[in-house]
């Protein structure tokens, strides 16, 4: 796919506020003890923002003293996780035996290829003081070609990912490119993921040489060509309009997409391929064991009935 770019927005021009393709208000769940998650994506109206087939954003919590997360070991099939927080930490741990605390600004990738299992705790000292949790978790979808490949985790702590600081905003480059900076997150497609902050009155581009491309507010409030939007909102955008954010109230937004997939995946539970029949064999493999076990973890979350 090509396109020639437009010319930025003029605001209040609606001739040239027709690159926002969708607006998705993510819906609410409560999954206990106060722990509220918010969905994006899938959408009925949209599957995919380039690969991202997954998006949940979680908390704000407060755990008090003696109580956290406990997602107990589930599997994965055909996609990659990426755990980011802004408070609080979890301990995750997979059937590869990887073993990390996952912590605030970190890139937390887990690639499931072929299969894999994992769990989300809360880590030990943090259950035995409280904690207060924010953050996000998306879902990968892989080409067709590499859904099949092994199972891997990557983790790089905040201080190892660029950061950005430009005309009063500040952006952490998660993975792909962004701002003129690269992560050093390994992918087997092109997309991108960045976080961005910024105090009110301050514009920020978005790059149009994505494909697809969304913004999620997760807090504050922006403006996009006269039109404003408060967080938590997942703006998907046309491809190729150049797009400048001015806000409103500080905020926190993260900036997403990729190249589009080269067709639509099929989702069930915690499993993503792009054939059906893959999918009813993970759920076998599940429910008769024959994925590895998650080292010193004794339970697991039973196949959905």
């Amino acid at each position: 796919m090509s396109w020639l770019p437009s010319n930025d927005p003029v605001l209040g021009d609606p001739l040239s506020c027709d690159a926002l393709e969708l607006v998705i208000v993510p819906r609410t769940r409560d999954l206990g003890d106060g722990f509220e998650v918010r969905r994006a994506l899938p959408h009925g109206k949209r599957q995919m923002v380039g690969p991202f087939i997954f998006f949940d954003h979680f908390g704000p919590v407060q755990f008090m003293s003696g109580k956290g997360m406990d997602v107990r070991p589930h599997p994965h099939i055909g996609l990659a996780t990426v755990t980011y927080l802004f408070d609080g930490s979890i301990m995750h741990r997979d059937s590869e035996g990887n073993t990390r605390e996952i912590q605030p600004g970190a890139m937390n990738l887990m690639t499931a290829g072929r299969g894999i299992a994992h769990s989300e705790r809360t880590p030990d000292v943090q259950r035995a003081s409280g904690q207060k949790m924010l953050g996000l978790q998306s879902w990968i979808a892989l080409p067709a070609a590499s859904e099949e490949i092994a199972p891997s985790f990557q983790h790089y702590a905040a201080a190892d990912l660029p950061t950005v600081q430009d005309g009063g905003f500040t952006a952490r480059v998660i993975a792909g490119s962004a701002f003129g900076a690269t992560s050093p997150v390994a992918m087997v497609s092109p997309w991108f993921y960045t976080e961005v902050t910024a105090q009110a009155g301050i514009r920020v581009p978005l790059d149009p040489d994505h494909e697809e491309r969304a913004i999620y507010v997760v807090d504050g409030e922006i403006e996009i060509a006269d039109d404003r939007y408060e967080g938590p909102r997942l703006l998907i955008f046309r491809p190729g309009d150049r797009i400048t954010v001015r806000t409103i109230t500080p905020v926190r937004m993260m900036f997403l997409g990729g190249d589009a997939l080269e067709g639509p995946r099929h989702l069930w539970w915690n499993f993503v391929s792009s054939s059906k029949e893959r999918i009813e064999q993970a759920k076998q493999d599940w429910k008769t064991g024959r994925f590895a076990h998650v080292p010193n973890e004794h339970e697991f979350i039973p196949l959905p009935e």
